[in-house]
């Protein structure tokens, strides 16, 4: 498992962020930056490449963070312990990742709730059409609609 030429994204899609044409153009929430972080193959680095990005979070004072992954079986590692780091820490979290038919993570926690999968294909399988299950506008609306629900929501509790 891995990525694969359907979840991978072309760097035409990168120059061309759907993410962040939809984070950067909304008025209700400042776009505080980027942060690109790579998949290690040892779990141990997976730890803390995960909890080094939520450090870095809370000691930009976010709010909430969208995280997304063009990967997933291994690099769902990863990607589920930044979210749980994230979370620990009081900062609410959504994210976009290929799920499919599989429409689970390989490793789990509780906070993956706002987690929007990202499957196009019409069966739900990682396909050989380079490109086909990339986070599109609707999705990266999806994820930001419900990270302003959350963050209002953890809010509301302070």
């Amino acid at each position: 498992m891995g990525i694969g030429p359907s979840t991978k994204e072309t760097s035409l899609h990168h120059f061309r962020d759907p993410l962040l044409d939809v984070v950067s153009q909304d008025t209700d929430v400042d776009l505080m930056g980027i942060v690109i972080v790579g998949t290690p193959d040892d779990n141990v680095d997976k730890m803390l490449v995960g909890t080094r990005t939520a450090v870095w979070a809370e000691a930009m004072r976010a709010d909430g963070v969208i995280i997304s992954s063009d990967g997933w079986g291994n690099s769902d590692v990863d990607f589920t312990n930044t979210c749980e780091q994230l979370g620990t820490r009081g900062i609410a979290v959504t994210g976009l990742n290929f799920s499919g038919t599989v429409a689970q993570f390989v490793v789990t926690n509780d906070y993956l709730d706002g987690i929007i999968d990202i499957n196009k294909s019409a069966d739900g399988t990682e396909t050989n059409v380079v490109g086909e299950n990339n986070m599109v506008e609707l999705d990266c609306k999806k994820a930001l609609a419900l990270l302003k629900l959350k963050m209002r929501k953890m809010e509301q509790h302070r």
